[in-house]
């Protein structure tokens, strides 16, 4: 497929318009030809390229880590371990806020038990949210 439009591109690779200039202004997807008119042209690669970037955003990886990633898909002879370790950093990161909202969930959980719902004065969901102890609040 030859001379895929913007609008094209965006419908196939289910990636907005605006962000997909962005990744063009940022160096994430290459230039597009242009048409005689103007226009950007794109092809088969553009919407692989464009669908691999979603799927990695979807999964929470950065803009660094999947131009890293693109670089050793592309690059062919890069060993596997190299994207393992991008990955396995990424699990990490994942991991860490999952432990971080365990706990945040938690402490919200017990903070709406404590509440009695009737009095602002005391009220444990507002002294947990402003920092205060429920003895400040007297």
């Amino acid at each position: 497929m030859r001379g895929l439009s913007i609008g094209g591109l965006a419908q196939k690779s289910g990636v907005n318009l605006e962000t997909i200039r962005y990744y063009e202004r940022i160096g994430l997807m290459p230039k597009p030809d242009r048409t005689e008119g103007g226009h950007r042209s794109y092809e088969d690669s553009d919407i692989r390229r464009l669908s691999f970037i979603r799927r990695a955003r979807e999964l929470g990886f950065s803009l660094a880590d999947i131009e890293a990633l693109m670089a050793l898909d592309e690059g062919g002879g890069a060993p596997c371990a190299e994207a393992r370790s991008i990955a396995a950093t990424h699990l990490e990161k994942i991991e860490s806020k999952i432990a971080d909202l365990e706990r945040f969930r938690m402490v919200l959980k017990a903070t709406v038990l404590k509440c009695d719902g009737k009095s602002v004065k005391g009220c444990e969901v507002l002294n947990v949210l402003d920092g205060r102890s429920p003895e400040d609040a007297d």
